[in-house]
């Protein structure tokens, strides 16, 4: 059976006032229950014009998840772990870390941030961390398309990252008119989320305009499904996210993940004793850079 994905529901988050002050603007792109993102629990697109030297930020845990930042543009981070635009970094925050998130200076920066599930088995692994550096994502660069694979499997190029969760993030850009089909597992979750322009989605074609998200219809089956995309009148720049649910409920509460509300008591004990190590200090082995 020949499965093409379509659009399944489309909406446009709001930019609301973010966290970090007067130029943090924060749109919250997942919108849909649990039972219909799953492994995604959360994703936000931050635009931070900042335009003072005071820190907006700083330490705070995470546990049970992992966190997949696509740095857009701007630059994050400290010498050693220093984020620019096009860099992406997967943190399994896993049994527990504690990282640090501090902007002490002038900045314009634009970052997606994902909260992804874990596999219940996997739930407390060993927290690591994984960056890749624009220069060394795989890229398609031809006839007006332009698709950089940060995770997983699309168009023939397959990232290096390692996942727990089968996980593909993809930035895909378009040349007006030029249209592409490519293969995605029919029983992933998926969305898109329209960065500039607009798209053609299916065939035939639904619009996914700038700042929208589309989820994708999904299939039980364990079959290849394809995605056709077309560039709009002036092409388009769009994100794709798919992942293969894990199909295991969960507890949410602040910077924690876990699968009882007694994992989230623990935790929060575990953070106020001390008990959490910085993700500067984890060993060698588990800070990867691809």
């Amino acid at each position: 059976m020949n499965i093409s994905r379509k659009l399944h529901h489309v909406y446009t988050p709001v930019a609301q006032q973010g966290f970090l002050g007067s130029g943090h603007l924060a749109r919250m792109l997942i919108q849909v229950d649990f039972d219909q993102s799953d492994p995604f629990i959360m994703l936000v697109d931050d635009e931070l014009n900042k335009q003072d030297e005071q820190p907006a930020g700083g330490p705070h845990p995470h546990a049970g998840f992992e966190t997949v930042s696509l740095l857009l543009e701007g630059e994050i981070g400290d010498d050693t772990y220093r984020m620019k635009g096009g860099d992406l970094q997967l943190m399994t925050a896993g049994s527990g870390i504690i990282h640090t998130e501090t902007i002490d200076h002038q900045a314009s920066i634009r970052l997606l941030q994902l909260w992804l599930n874990l596999p219940k088995k996997d739930r407390w692994a060993t927290p690591r961390v994984q960056d890749i550096r624009s220069e060394s994502v795989p890229v398609l660069s031809q006839d007006g398309v332009t698709i950089k694979v940060y995770s997983g499997t699309l168009a023939g190029l397959t990232s290096p990252i390692d996942n727990y969760v089968p996980l593909i993030i993809a930035d895909i850009q378009l040349a007006p008119g030029v249209t592409i089909r490519e293969n995605i597992p029919a029983s992933y979750a998926a969305f898109l989320y329209v960065l500039e322009g607009n798209a053609g989605v299916g065939n035939p074609a639904s619009s996914l305009h700038q700042h929208q998200v589309g989820w994708l219809d999904r299939y039980s089956e364990e079959t290849d499904s394809e995605l056709e995309l077309t560039g709009g009148a002036n092409g388009t720049r769009l994100i794709l996210y798919a992942a293969k649910p894990q199909g295991d409920a969960i507890v949410s509460h602040g910077p924690f993940i876990g699968d009882t509300q007694e994992d989230i008591r623990r935790l929060y004990q575990e953070y106020r004793q001390g008990k959490m190590n910085h993700i500067a200090s984890v060993d060698a082995s588990q800070r990867i850079l691809w």
